[in-house]
């Protein structure tokens, strides 16, 4: 497939990074077919993607005309044959469950088009073993958007045992159109993204533990000191902590590296309903702490 061929563009998940996802590729001219179990979080999705461009058009970055003219290039379905069918492209967005995103991706295969590309948001899990639930794991890659899409100007793109260099290329290029730049990495545990911000957490999270410091001071000296845009902390807040476990658990259970294991706070935390700034959630570590920005 040559990248000029790509029109339609799927993404399978309709949650925080989903939904993102669909704007910006909408906003790129492409016809976004948006999928999800539930047409109540298909609403919801639409309705985000909604007040995120009338966000930017209030402040002048784009018109009217493109808030509407974007919205009308996303359907919203939860009919798989409809979200399949015609993708020439499709990213899978849910829940960092490898057991989960294997049978979807079985179920994809079968129903997609030969030619089609399909890509996975993962943060962690491994490209090669998703790629080993599908017949196409020479057209089978992942591409790691980062929170909140429309504002981060990265993604990485992680290239499994059998990813062929042309879809990483084909990938490669996609990424440019968004206007965003590429970073292409191997496959493994936590790819290069993730490992470094989960190892900054832990350690953070070590030194909470300790009594070091406290978790605001902890992200003031990475603010302030090392010019972060956001502490670890503060971060994971807005990751999600379950996200952050999950992660966590991906790359311990990849490496069985004590050095991984995650930490007791951040386990109780999201057992308590502390799952950071999400619709449901008690709070993160922000609110936990009592220093709510």
């Amino acid at each position: 497939m040559e990248f000029e061929a790509i029109k339609v563009i799927s993404v399978f998940g309709a949650g925080t990074m989903g939904h993102g996802i669909a704007q910006i590729m909408a906003q790129q001219g492409y016809k976004v077919f948006l999928g999800d179990i539930s047409q109540e979080l298909l609403d919801a999705a639409l309705d985000r993607v909604k007040k995120s461009l009338q966000k930017l058009a209030e402040k002048g970055k784009i018109s009217q005309d493109e808030v509407e003219g974007t919205l009308s290039m996303i359907t919203g379905t939860v009919d798989m044959e409809e979200i399949t069918k015609d993708a020439d492209f499709l990213i899978e967005a849910i829940p960092e469950r490898l057991d989960i995103k294997k049978e979807l991706f079985r179920q994809l295969d079968k129903v997609c088009k030969e030619e089609t590309i399909l890509a996975t948001n993962t943060s962690t899990l491994s490209i090669t073993e998703l790629a080993s639930a599908t017949e196409r794991p020479e057209r089978f890659i992942g591409m790691h958007f980062f929170n909140p899409v429309p504002l981060m100007n990265i993604v990485e793109i992680v290239k499994g045992l059998l990813t062929s260099d042309e879809t990483v290329e084909i990938t490669r290029k996609l990424v440019l159109k968004l206007g965003k730049e590429p970073i292409i990495v191997r496959d493994s545990p936590g790819f290069a993204s993730s490992r470094l911000g989960v190892a900054l957490f832990l350690e953070a999270s070590r030194m909470l533990e300790e009594g070091v410091a406290s978790a605001e001071d902890i992200d003031k000296s990475m603010r302030l000191g090392y010019g972060h845009r956001m502490g670890p902390f503060e971060t994971c807040d807005l990751v999600g902590l379950d996200a952050r476990l999950n992660n966590i658990n991906a790359i311990y259970e990849a490496t069985r590296d004590p050095a991984w294991k995650p930490p007791q706070l951040l386990k109780q935390l999201v057992s308590a309903g502390y799952l950071g700034r999400k619709p449901g959630s008690k709070g993160g570590y922000y609110t936990y702490f009592g220093f709510e920005k």
